[in-house]
């Protein structure tokens, strides 16, 4: 399974620009379907000095990603593409239904 997962409001509590809380039982869940063989994807409007922040902010919680801000590298070769809309079979976002009663 794919994961694409955003940041501000989802991994960590909404505090932009700064880095909120972390949420440790998403944390922890995601860091459990990787070391199962899913794939993460970092899916955020961040960029630049804010998206390296937040880079280093997820490596301190022990979460790492198989690409960010664009599709896995084997999607990319196969359809010798990276398309703007990425591809997951799970979107964990604070603005979908899944996480916004959590965000009180």
């Amino acid at each position: 399974m794919i994961y694409a997962v955003d940041f501000d409001g989802t991994l960590c509590k909404s505090a932009w620009p700064d880095i909120g809380k972390p949420r440790k039982w998403l944390i922890r869940w995601l860091i459990r379907k990787w070391q199962h063989g899913h794939k993460l994807i970092l899916w955020t409007c961040r960029e630049g000095e804010s998206l390296d922040k937040a880079l280093v902010w997820c490596a301190a919680h022990g979460l790492m990603f198989d690409a960010v801000n664009e599709n896995l590298p084997e999607r990319i070769a196969l359809y010798n593409n990276d398309c703007r809309k990425i591809g997951a079979d799970y979107y964990i976002d604070d603005k979908n239904l899944f996480l916004r009663g959590v965000n009180k």
